[in-house]
This record gives C-alpha cells, structure tokens and sequence, in this order.
C-alpha cells in the first residue's frame, strides 16, 4: 500500500511539474500586463518600471528559472491586482468551490444510485423509461444552456431565486441544480447497466431460490457488486467538478476558483492563475488517489 501511494504521489509531482511549466508559458502569451494595469497614455519609462517591478523585463528562460526557485521555496509571488499572496487568494476562494463541488456530487451520485437500480430492477417498465429520458437528456444538456435557461425561468420569469452572489440556501439551488444534472445524467446510466448484468449473475438467481426479499437482493446484494464502475465514472465527473466548474461559476457569479481562474487570465494576473492551477491540480491528483484506495474497501479482490 505505502508503495503503491509514493509511486503515485511521484508520478503526480511529475504532472503537476509539467503542467505548472506549460501554465507558465501559455499565461505570458496573453499579452503585456502594462497595458491593462497602466493608464493608456503611460509613458514607456512607466511601463519599463512596472516591468521591471513585477520581474517582466527579464528573458522568459529567466523568468521562468526564478519561478521554480520561487517553487521550491514556497513562494508562489504576489498578485498584480490585490498585491497580496497570490496562493492566499486562491485558497479563499477554492472552498467554495469545494462545498459547491461536493453537495452537487453528492445528491447526483445517490440520487443516480437509487434511480438506477430501481429503473434496472423492472427493466423496460414505466420508471425505467421515464428515468432512461431523463437521464439521457440530464447528460446531454450543455451547462452554459441549462444555466441560461434556469435564470431566465426562476430568476426572471418567476422571480423565486437570485441570479447570481452568494447568500443563504436560495442561492445554491441553481448552481447545483446545473452541476448535478449532467453527472446525475451519466451515473444512472451506469448504475442501471451494471446492475442489469448483476441481477442475471447466477448468485443473484441462488439468492432468489433462497426467498431473500427483493429490496434485498437488489439493495444488499446486486448494487454493491455494481458500484466499482460507479465509483470510475463518478470519480472522473467529481475531478471535473472540482475542476473550478468555470462556466457555472461564471454564469452565476459563484466566488470560487473557476471564476477566479477566467478573471485572473482576462486581467493577466500571472501568479494568481498559476496558483489557481496548482491548487486545483493538487486536488485532483488527491481525489483519485483517494478513488483507487476505494476500490479496496469495496471489493476485497482489488490489490495494489
């Protein structure tokens, strides 16, 4: 097991060493900085010391050598626009991100698991095709469209929920509602395709010869044997979630990474987008690590 966790936490270093270089050299093409944090007619003496006072001036090769210094040493620089950390920007606004991330995975995942097994319960009945329709269009929706459309319906139209901010619960409703959609979408399909190959496993029919009651064999027995494909696709939808969830933060003004990350790229704060990066980064090569040690706890037969 220790071995197996420091081969991963390497190769994860090595990824998140490859993406901070290549973050690096994709932010410095977006532009001068100068020209969004000077006035227009500033002369070219302020420009050079504002260069200059952000270590600009230097090569890129040379910039980029400061950098990993910096790395090793903790410093993650200094944001242009808050002149404060840029990594204690990015940590206050990453939580909420995280909060918003887990209550839509978690109501999508045992929302799905529940209405897959009982959809795949009573194939081709009436549940399983309402929930095959709405799952299949749940997964299909864009984002950016489901978000529009709900605040142009509940915001607008019926005036029931704010479009945008941060507040008491109403204003969560949306933002989930948005981000569990998709991810609620897939996992039905899922779980109800796992557990129609488990229920006509011959255990299942020895467990039915037995007289076990059907929620039982259903709930107690065929679902945990189907929750490793699950646990896959769930975690590689969690990871996206965490991921910043850009548009639906951006769509309704949600204070966390994601909308962090796109203003930190308009407005060329170098240092906050890198530590936004690295940030995120980090969480998801935890995420899947925690994932994998999972597979153990729910089936004996999985090793390292």
């Amino acid at each position: 097991m220790l071995h197996y966790l420091g081969r991963r936490a390497s190769y994860s270093i090595v990824s998140l060493l490859g993406l901070l270089t290549l973050v690096f050299f994709l932010t410095r093409l977006t532009g001068d900085p100068s020209a969004l944090y000077l006035p227009l007619d500033s002369t070219a003496e302020a420009r050079a010391a504002f260069a200059r006072l952000n270590g600009l001036d230097q090569p890129l090769y040379v910039q980029f050598g400061h950098y990993l210094a910096d790395l090793l040493r903790l410093d993650f620089g200094e944001s242009m626009r808050q002149h404060r950390s840029a990594m204690q920007v990015a940590l206050e606004a990453f939580p909420q991100t995280l909060k918003l991330a887990a209550v839509a995975m978690l109501l999508s995942v045992t929302l799905a698991i529940v209405v897959g097994a009982l959809a795949a319960a009573r194939p081709r009945g009436v549940f399983d095709r309402v929930a095959s329709v709405v799952s299949l269009a749940g997964a299909s929706a864009p984002d950016f469209w489901v978000a529009i459309v709900a605040i142009l319906v509940f915001a607008v139209g019926l005036g029931i929920l704010p479009t945008s901010g941060t507040g008491g619960w109403e204003f969560w409703v949306m933002p989930i509602f948005v981000l569990m959609l998709r991810p609620f979408g897939l996992l039905v399909q899922v779980v109800r395709g796992t557990m129609l190959a488990s229920l006509a496993s011959p255990y299942i029919k020895t467990a039915r010869a037995k007289g076990l009651a059907p929620r039982s064999i259903v709930f107690g027995h065929a679902l945990r044997n189907s929750l490793l494909p699950v646990i896959t696709v769930a975690g590689d939808l969690a990871t996206g979630l965490v991921n910043g969830a850009v548009i639906v933060e951006s769509v309704f003004g949600w204070p966390g990474i994601g909308k962090l990350m796109i203003d930190s790229i308009i407005q060329r704060d170098f240092a906050v987008v890198q530590s936004t990066i690295l940030v995120t980064a980090t969480a998801i090569f935890i995420l899947n690590i925690l994932i994998d040690l999972l597979y153990a706890v729910l089936d004996p037969r999985v090793r390292y």
